[in-house]
């Protein structure tokens, strides 16, 4: 057992999996202590290292692309002091640090795990139902839908349309962007029936994010709502096969249920029928719909 009790949160290594645990320190971010602890377990890694500073060190985790819906829903774009696969390190503590890295290294080694993206996530994601208030609304999700509640800083034309409530089903992609500079950054929901998007500030599936302490904690609820929808890295499934299409009749070919040489008109008549049913399903192109319909007609005529 490798493990490492810092002020940031604590790490352990059983051989298996990397246990989390967030500091209770007054300076550890809201949105780690809100994620709780966390089991990471060895195939959802990448790799691990200790990166030396001048006052103190950081441990840092390297999660296989997919492998976790907070980074996906993030981007990389968490703060550092916000990211739960981060850990600093006091300088009479990197000797352990260090050890503990060895130990992931070599297990790492030992089981033979894919540097290569997953195409499911091994990580559950944040728990549900989970709420967040940030910036210019209150978002929440139970599982099966998202609820957008607004508040006194919200632009009236969005307030104006009551709370948002979007079923899981109809949500396409889910996108948290911080705020960066004089930039807001934002929480947007978007819907496979969206056909444009309006900015943040006046979209009903978004909500605005000035750049406060508690914005990383709508990434949880964007987390929670990705965990819960098709990994983008999941194999396509499989359209079922079609059924062969029939040959076309020849055009010179008599009707069905007559004898050579022999006119029957009800047949024709459905002879005719059939030639526009395989027209209008696409079956027959135009020019053999016309070269077929002309032969059945001079039938009609004795020709």
């Amino acid at each position: 057992m490798a493990e490492i009790t810092q002020r940031d949160g604590a790490w352990s290594f059983d051989g298996e999996a990397i246990r989390i645990v967030p500091g209770r320190d007054r300076g550890v971010p809201a949105v780690r202590q809100a994620l709780g602890e966390l089991t990471v377990p060895l195939v959802a890694l990448a790799g691990v290292a200790y990166e030396p500073g001048r006052k103190s060190g950081r441990l840092r985790l390297r999660l296989r692309e997919g492998a976790d819906p907070l980074l996906q829903a993030t981007g990389g774009k968490l703060p550092d002091a916000a990211d739960p696969y981060q850990l600093s390190v006091e300088p009479d503590r990197k000797d352990l640090a260090e050890y503990l890295v060895d130990e992931v290294r070599q297990a790492l080694t030992l089981e033979q795990v894919p540097p290569g993206p997953c195409d499911r996530y091994v990580l559950p994601g944040p728990s549900v139902p989970i709420s967040a208030s940030a910036g210019d609304a209150t978002a929440s999700f139970d599982g099966e839908r998202v609820r957008l509640d607004w508040n006194w800083k919200t632009e009236e034309s969005k307030k104006s349309g009551g709370p948002r409530t979007i079923l899981l089903p109809d949500l396409e992609m889910v996108e948290w962007v911080p705020a960066a500079g004089l930039e807001n950054g934002y929480l947007r929901f978007i819907t496979a029936r969206a056909t444009a998007t309006a900015a943040p500030k006046y979209d009903p599936h978004a909500v605005v994010l000035y750049g406060f302490k508690k914005d990383p904690l709508m990434a949880l609820v964007a987390a929670a709502v990705m965990a819960r929808m098709p990994h983008p890295g999941a194999p396509a499934k499989a359209l079922p096969a079609q059924p062969p299409a029939p040959d076309p009749v020849p055009a010179d070919a008599p009707p069905a249920g007559s004898d050579e040489g022999e006119v029957d008109h009800d047949v024709l008549l459905r002879r005719l029928r059939e030639l526009g049913d395989l027209h209008q399903s696409g079956i027959l192109t135009e020019e053999e719909f016309t070269t077929a319909k002309q032969a059945v007609l001079r039938r009609f005529s004795g020709a």
